[in-house]
């Protein structure tokens, strides 16, 4: 499966709120895997790293894009990181069966959805870069967003790649691009004196001859009444991080300044830190799979559920493979709905499509969520069979713990009957107007929710059949029933409309 890492930059490190919605944006977009977020008040900028499919990307960075102009006012904005946008870079990195040039298609359609759709003006660079000199992201931001402001309207040097010679008036413009993997890493140092810093930056960089794959300037960190070089690692094995905290080190002493410590901003590939092991250490001879944490684990985290699924153990179990058939009923909703969106053809039928494609995101992180919770709900159901009984005393907490957990335990499942039940409206939404091309994965969503729905319903009953309280069995039985009156004639209407389709 290709898959993009994504690493877009936010002009806000104070209010965590703010970052949390931006985050969330990302996140409800299927196939999203979030992998961190870093938040630094005296940058007043966050970083958040996820990845993901390359459409998946591109919708759940222009979502962040949205909501970040919506919640952020550069204005108002005050930080030591340049910045000319509320989200101010949004880089791509190739990172398993994808190339760059792929990548860069990436940026492209990104770009112009954020100037088409946010009236927000767009830059690209790097390795997606429409002239040399955007390459370079420092040359962008020159002036920040105060100076830009008014250059974007008189400079054509300064004319964006897409959308209005005009900034945002409080989101500013932001940069797209594509890069390598890019390790952010900063060097604190003892003292307050910020010339010391911007000194050390200087000599580090490779723009004045210092490492050639380094980015660096120096900032005050008023927080902790020290000063600090920051530098961006471009390409890690021509600029390795043990050779910028080195030099970083060999100057500081220079100025008599000790260094008090470094950081890593986000994530570092494994193999950047093997070159710092290897150069402090002297390994002769040391390979990545000497590593236990390499020795670990499955590549396919399908291949890892079905074989624990497969394991003599009580958990996992019918719950969470049922929980599992909803999330696939819920992906195909949202495919199916995505190539209706992508058809010209099918342009009146996008309000729909959009509308599906919402609540099949949403389901999709529901049912993951079920199928966590179905086995630790039946895990709390064997723990209080565990539960001492010596006593009367213990006996009756027992006996209660029990018919606890069976209620949750049968909780759990009801909601994935419950989610499945919700899947009909939308399957014959698309069933109706959906891309006909796709007919056939509407059949198998209705498939794969009426296998969730009958397989949840059969942990329901087994778990009924062991507890007591006779209004609670008595409530569930009439709302299964209620439920079955109508769910079954609405799948088997759409499996019949979609074999009526195939003909």
């Amino acid at each position: 499966m290709k898959l993009v890492e994504c690493v877009p930059n936010f002009s806000e490190g104070r209010r965590e709120e703010v970052v949390n919605q931006i985050v969330a944006e990302i996140t409800k977009v299927p196939g999203v895997k979030l992998l961190d977020k870093e938040m630094d008040p005296d940058h007043n900028r966050s970083v958040i790293t996820f990845v993901a499919p390359p459409e998946a990307a591109v919708e759940a960075a222009f979502n962040a894009t949205k909501k970040a102009a919506e919640l952020i006012d550069l204005n108002k904005h005050k930080g030591a990181h340049p910045r000319i946008g509320a989200t101010d870079v949004i880089p791509f990195v190739p990172l398993k069966d994808i190339t760059v040039e792929e990548c860069v298609e990436l940026a492209h359609k990104l770009a112009k959805r954020i100037a088409d759709e946010l009236n927000i003006p767009v830059y690209l660079y790097e390795e997606a870069a429409t002239r040399p000199e955007r390459k370079d992201l420092a040359w962008i931001r020159k002036g920040e967003f105060e100076g830009l402001r008014e250059a974007i309207k008189t400079d054509p040097d300064r004319k964006p790649d897409y959308g209005p010679s005009e900034l945002h008036p409080t989101a500013g413009a932001t940069v797209v691009g594509v890069r390598k993997f890019l390790i952010a890493y900063n060097v604190n140092l003892g003292t307050n004196d910020l010339k010391i810093a911007k000194k050390i930056a200087r000599r580090v960089r490779a723009k004045h001859g210092g490492l050639s794959a380094v980015k660096a300037l120096g900032f005050e960190l008023p927080n902790r009444g020290i000063v600090q070089v920051s530098m961006n690692l471009v390409d890690f094995e021509k600029s390795p991080v043990y050779l910028a905290f080195e030099l970083v080190k060999l100057l500081a002493e220079r100025y008599g300044v000790p260094v008090i410590g470094s950081e890593i901003v986000g994530l570092i590939p494994q193999k950047a830190l093997t070159q710092v092991a290897d150069f402090y250490l002297r390994l002769e001879d040391f390979k990545d799979d000497q590593i236990l944490e390499n020795k670990l684990g499955y590549d396919n985290p399908v291949e890892e559920f079905v074989t624990e699924l497969s394991l003599p153990t009580p958990t996992p179990g019918g719950g969470a493979a049922s929980a599992l058939s909803l999330a696939l009923s819920y992906a195909l909703l949202s495919m199916v709905a995505g190539l209706t969106l992508k058809s010209k053809k099918y342009e009146g039928a996008w309000d729909i499509a959009k509308e599906v494609q919402n609540r099949a995101y949403a389901g999709i992180k529901k049912a993951l969520e079920l199928m966590k919770e179905d086995t630790e709900a039946f895990n709390e159901v064997m723990e209080s069979f565990k539960l001492p009984k010596n006593t009367e005393e213990e006996k009756k907490a027992r006996k209660e713990a029990i018919q606890k957990a069976l209620k949750k335990a049968t909780d759990v499942p009801l909601r994935t009957m419950e989610a499945a039940f919700d899947t009909t409206g939308d399957l014959k939404a698309l069933l109706e107007h959906g891309n006909k091309n796709a007919i056939s994965d509407v059949g198998v969503a209705a498939l794969q929710a009426r296998a969730a729905y009958d397989g949840a319903k059969m942990n329901v009953l087994i778990n009924l059949g062991s507890i007591k309280d006779e209004e609670f069995v008595k409530s569930i039985r009439s709302k299964l029933d209620e439920m079955d009156s109508t769910f079954y004639k609405d799948i088997e209407e759409v499996v019949e409309g979609v074999k009526k389709e195939l003909g």
